[in-house]
């Protein structure tokens, strides 16, 4: 990967939604160089998608919620039965493993109280294998994501 592949990396972090005629343009590249190096890139799993930022709060979803939760116990089956259990409750948008006191942070949007009351009763309280749960509300965002430093 040169500094143009890095530039263009950078560039359609911040809006992949430009058209690759414009990209080309800001890199001194004619349309066809620039798709093809974006082509390279994607093959290569450098760009493993493209997606649209959607406002959490134009979606009616006023919370934003961290949950730490610890297990019973490290053994791999454990582990196994609650990452399963994750993965299929459309509630948890992310899941992180981590290191520290907790065994796990999970990222939750609710509409308000009453729908986050609903998703701790019917979601996350069926977690298997949970000892403790630690609920952490967002009051207000300070640094958005922009996407990973490209250098």
């Amino acid at each position: 990967m040169d500094e143009t592949d890095t530039r263009i990396l950078r560039s359609l972090q911040r809006d992949s939604s430009r058209p690759v005629a414009e990209l080309a343009a800001d890199f001194g590249l004619s349309a066809s160089a620039c798709h093809r190096r974006i082509k390279a890139l994607e093959r290569s799993g450098a760009i493993k998608g493209y997606s649209a930022r959607l406002s959490r709060r134009k979606l009616g979803l006023s919370l934003l919620v961290f949950v730490e939760i610890t297990l019973r116990s490290q053994e791999r089956s454990v582990l196994d039965a609650f990452e399963a259990a994750v993965r299929a409750a459309p509630d948890i948008l992310e899941c992180h493993l981590t290191s520290g006191q907790a065994d796990y942070t999970l990222r939750v949007v609710a509409r308000d109280m009453d729908d986050y009351d609903r998703i701790h009763r019917d979601c996350l309280a069926a977690l298997p294998n949970v000892t403790a749960m630690h609920t952490t509300f967002a009051l207000r965002p300070i640094k958005f994501w922009q996407g990973y430093p490209v250098r």
